[in-house]
C-alpha cells in the first residue's frame, strides 16, 4: 500500500493550538488531482498544501475541504516551515504559484513571506446580500479578485460580528472578509470562506495582499501590525513593498502523519 509523509503545522503563531492550522506534503511530483483533493477532503482543514521540486524552488498547490484555491498565505507559511525545519532547506525560497512568484525569506524566529499586492477594487453598489448582515451599513465596501471586504466602524464590531453562513455563501465565487481600524493593532480582520468548506478562517495570509494596501493607503504608513480576531487569532506584521506585500510570522508543527493510499 503506497505511503505519504504529511506534516501538520499552525502558521502564524509561535505554539500549536493557535494561528492556523495547515496540513503539508512535500512530493517527488503531483498525485492525480483527485487525490490530492480528497486528502484535503478528508483533512477537513482551511487548506492542505502540496509542493514538488523545480528547477529553482517549489511548485506549490493549496487545495481546501472542497476545491483547489487560487492563493492561500498561511499554508505557504506552513509549507516554507516544513522544508527548514524538516527537509533542511536553508535561505530563502522560491515557489512558483498561480498568483506568480512567492518567495519566503527565513528570519531568526519566524519567516517572511513576499506576495504579490492586490490593490482593492472599489465596490460601486452594496449588495443587497451584505447590507443583510449588518443593522448599520459598512463604512466602505472593496474586493480584490477572490473576495469582497466590508470596513467596520471599530474593533467591536468585527470581534461580534455574527456571520451568516448560507448567505455569505451566495457570494460565491467570492468570499467576504470585514475590517476594521485596530485598538491595540493598526487594523483587525475577519474572514469567512463557507462556499470554500471554511466557515472562518482563524488567520489568513492571503487577504492581507489586499488589506495592506487599504489600510497602508487609509493610514499613510506602509508598516502596519494586523490582528486576525478569529477564537485562534493571529498576529501579523506586514509592510507595503511597491508592488509586494511583505508578512512576517511564525509555525509550529503539531504533528507527523503517514497517509495510507488506496493501491
Amino acid at each position: 500500500m503506497p505511503t505519504l509523509t504529511m506534516h501538520q503545522v499552525d502558521a502564524f503563531t509561535d505554539r500549536v493550538f493557535a494561528g492556523n492550522p495547515a496540513a503539508v506534503l512535500i512530493l517527488d511530483d503531483w498525485l492525480p488531482e483527485a487525490t490530492m483533493q480528497a486528502i484535503a477532503s478528508e483533512n477537513n482543514l482551511a487548506e492542505t498544501a502540496f509542493a514538488r521540486p523545480n528547477s529553482s524552488g517549489w511548485d506549490l498547490r493549496w487545495f481546501t475541504p472542497v476545491h483547489e484555491v487560487n492563493f492561500c498565505g498561511h499554508a505557504t507559511l506552513a509549507t516554507a516551515h516544513v522544508l527548514a525545519s524538516v527537509h533542511g532547506v536553508r535561505g530563502d525560497m522560491e515557489f512558483v504559484t498561480r498568483v506568480g512568484p512567492i518567495r519566503v525569506s527565513q528570519l531568526g524566529n519566524g519567516y517572511r513571506l513576499d506576495l504579490p499586492a492586490f490593490a482593492p477594487e472599489p465596490v460601486d453598489a452594496l449588495p443587497p446580500v451584505i447590507a443583510a448582515l449588518f443593522p448599520v451599513p459598512p463604512r466602505a465596501l472593496f474586493r480584490n479578485f477572490e473576495n469582497v471586504f466590508a470596513v467596520l466602524a471599530d474593533e467591536k464590531a468585527v470581534r461580534t460580528f455574527v456571520p451568516d453562513a448560507a448567505a455569505i455563501a451566495t457570494l460565491a465565487p467570492l468570499c467576504f472578509g470585514i475590517t476594521a481600524r485596530g485598538e491595540s493593532h493598526d487594523f483587525v480582520s475577519r474572514y469567512f470562506a463557507p462556499s470554500a468548506g471554511i466557515p472562518e478562517d482563524p488567520v489568513t495570509g492571503s487577504i492581507h495582499a489586499t488589506l495592506v494596501p487599504y489600510w497602508a493607503r487609509e493610514l499613510g504608513r506602509n508598516r502596519l501590525e494586523a490582528f486576525q480576531a478569529s477564537a485562534r487569532g493571529g498576529r501579523l506584521s506586514c509592510e507595503m513593498a511597491g508592488e509586494r506585500v511583505l508578512i512576517t510570522g511564525q509555525a509550529a508543527t503539531f504533528m507527523k502523519a503517514e497517509i495510507y493510499l488506496p493501491n
